[in-house]
């Protein structure tokens, strides 16, 4: 009689079925024609090679975007750094995965030198990822427009048949936690920075342990005011009016609410700061910060981290004077404030640039396409400087000195000095380069395309008609002429000590 034997099916472990998941998409991949992505994929894999492509995005960024986007370049460049070390010294060497067999992968798609280092996980994947990750949490609208270009770098390591779908995947997974890492990191160091500074202390400011008298406004359209921050104050400050309110009404509010407050406290960025400070100096009451935009520049500068350090500060009666900024226009205008700077020429027409197409196609397109126009600008703002006429593609004036190079730096140890720190970017040339070259000018210099000095006021005339303004991250049309001058402990300002 025949022995009957019986075969039984060995389980599929995971990591089994994952190998068979990788192999049939990777071959799915190599089978699959797409038009034109013979030619563009292994290119575009090309040049993320030792991460050129993202150094130059960086770059790139830097040069034409804003304050914020140049913070997103670094904090990308550095998720980058973070990503591309844990890959190349830990995780590769502790899996060592071999690369796919290069079967069915067509020979137009290969590499002409096949990479070295072991499969998992896709080194330029977790780059990719890392940058993009990093700009993403700082700058959301760049972080669209370069997530189209990370997706493409890391599709065509499967296409080109170096890595497996499952490389990509955990690369990919790991640039984005150190993003995520490198984003946590920056907002401790912001959280834990103090400013000492050198402003005046204010006696007379008066203590309000339960926050009675004091009249909190809340632009509700700032980028960052969160729940927790009110939710913070109304626990700590209980007997404090606060009122939520945006766009047109906001002015009026703070109006109405500093005619009748012991104390204005504001809620949002810099421009509703700006707004708010306006209001304070107009009805002579003190001003109460509460950080809550996407910048909150003024707020960091002075030293305030939070909404703690502010109700702390305002239950105490600890307060400072600082400086404030003033432009008048003519004989008879009403007087402007700003509380970090004032510019004419490429910053602002950038930023109307951005106003006006960021609704329509997003922020980062808006922002790239502000840059492109600005910098194809053919003639310098001609005005009349002190006396003098001059062209200038970009006048920055500070409210107290900035550090930093280049011609608009970006902080201040002291809102107390009594100077305005001034800065102008000569005309000639082409925008792009003059801008690009001061960017590497100290900032008390001089040189053929940059001056920086210090001065407590400065007379600029014979502006064009039409010609922008900025302040504050605000935007107008400047008048034919104006004053710009520093007005000395001006305001008081509620921080701890």
């Amino acid at each position: 009689m025949a022995k009957r034997t019986t075969h039984t099916q060995t389980p599929l472990t995971w990591h089994g079925a994952v190998a068979q998941w990788d192999r049939r998409l990777f071959d799915a991949v190599a089978r699959r024609h797409w038009h034109g992505a013979d030619r563009v994929l292994p290119g575009i894999g090309r040049a993320a090679n030792h991460g050129l492509l993202w150094g130059g995005a960086a770059a790139a960024i830097a040069v034409v975007g804003s304050a914020r986007a140049r913070r997103a370049a670094v904090r990308g460049a550095a998720s980058l750094a973070l990503a591309s070390t844990a890959v190349n010294t830990v995780v590769k060497w502790s899996v060592r995965r071999p690369r796919p067999l290069l079967e069915g992968v067509p020979a137009v798609r290969q590499a002409a030198v096949a990479p070295r280092t072991t499969s998992f996980p896709s080194g330029h994947s977790a780059s990719a990822f890392a940058f993009t990750a990093g700009v993403a949490l700082e700058s959301p609208g760049w972080g669209a427009v370069l997530a189209p270009v990370a997706a493409s770098v890391a599709f065509s390591r499967i296409y080109t048949g170096v890595h497996y779908p499952s490389d990509v995947v955990a690369g990919a997974a790991l640039g984005v936690a150190a993003g995520v890492v490198v984003r946590n990191l920056a907002r401790g160091a912001q959280q834990a920075r103090i400013v000492p500074g050198g402003e005046r202390p204010a006696a007379g400011a008066p203590a309000l342990p339960d926050g009675e008298g004091l009249t909190v406004v809340v632009n509700t359209g700032s980028g960052t005011a969160t729940d927790a921050g009110l939710d913070l104050l109304r626990s700590r400050l209980p007997k404090a009016e606060v009122i939520e309110c945006g766009g047109e009404d906001l002015p009026t509010e703070l109006a109405a609410a500093a005619s009748r407050a012991t104390v204005l406290g504001v809620c949002g960025g810099d421009g509703t700061i700006n707004a708010a400070a306006t209001a304070a100096l107009r009805a002579g009451v003190p001003l109460a910060v509460f950080p809550g935009g996407t910048l909150n520049h003024f707020a960091l500068d002075l030293g305030l981290a939070g909404a703690e350090d502010t109700c702390r500060a305002v239950a105490a009666g600890h307060a400072v004077h600082v400086d404030v900024g003033r432009f008048t226009p003519g004989p008879r205008g009403e007087a402007g404030y700003f509380l970090n700077n004032f510019s004419i020429g490429a910053y602002p027409e950038l930023l109307r640039h951005r106003l006006h197409w960021g609704p329509r196609i997003g922020g980062g397109p808006a922002a790239l396409l502000a840059a492109w126009k600005v910098l194809r600008a053919e003639r310098p703002v001609r005005l009349r400087l002190a006396g003098r006429p001059r062209n200038v593609w970009l006048l920055f004036a500070g409210n107290g000195t900035y550090h930093g190079t280049g011609p608009t730096p970006r902080r201040r140890d002291s809102l107390g000095e009594g100077l305005l720190d001034v800065r102008l970017v000569h005309g000639g040339g082409r925008p792009g380069p003059r801008l690009l070259a001061a960017a590497f000018t100290g900032p008390l210099s001089r040189s053929p395309v940059h001056v920086a000095t210090r001065l407590r006021s400065l007379r600029i005339g014979e502006i064009p008609a039409g010609t922008p303004l900025a302040y504050d991250g605000e935007y107008a049309k400047a008048p034919s002429d104006l004053v710009l001058d520093e007005i000395p402990h001006a305001l008081t300002v509620y921080r701890p000590r």
